[in-house]
């Protein structure tokens, strides 16, 4: 169905189109994104996230974090995913991912298969259980991470939001 794919600059175009249908359909933040929303240089992009998977040169500000694209069986970029290693004080309330299907689609499963995929990539990377953050009011995300085995742990507001922490037993 989908697979989880490392970005490269030759998935430039892709990633672009990708990241403007979000745009295109007035949501500026793409969760999971490690800033993609934010930056205007894909390259640079690509030399950050990189640079975030490897200790010796993750910003200073970031923990260890692997980004992946979820690909179709056409190779057509159709969600990004993150798996943060460790939490820091920041990521506490945010937790160990992020996920975004870009709009058009949404509601065929991706999102509950990518979350799928990298609890498998975070198993293997020796890790006990990730925690996810997510609004209360976002339904459809609630129910990917109980899905896969999310177990709720406790409420707290950011941004004057009302969310919820699950925790994934791995």
């Amino acid at each position: 169905m989908i697979r989880l794919v490392r970005p490269t600059e030759a998935l430039k175009e892709q990633a672009l189109e990708f990241k403007q249908e979000f745009f295109d359909n007035r949501e500026f933040v793409i969760n999971g994104s490690e800033l993609l929303d934010k930056m205007d240089d894909y390259r640079e992009w690509c030399r950050s996230i990189d640079a975030n998977t490897k200790e010796e040169t993750v910003h200073p500000d970031w923990v260890i974090t692997d980004t992946f694209f979820a690909v179709d069986g056409n190779d057509r970029i159709v969600g990004i995913i993150d798996l943060r290693h460790t939490l820091n004080d920041f990521l506490k309330d945010l937790g160990n991912c992020g996920y975004s299907v870009r709009p058009s689609e949404r509601r065929k499963g991706y999102a509950t298969e990518m979350l799928r995929q990298l609890l498998d990539i975070a198993k293997r990377a020796g890790m006990n259980e990730l925690h996810l953050s997510v609004e209360k009011t976002n339904e459809p995300s609630v129910k990917t991470i109980i899905r896969n085995g999310g177990v709720f742990e406790r409420s707290f507001e950011l941004d004057g939001e009302q969310a919820d922490i699950y925790r994934i037993a791995l």
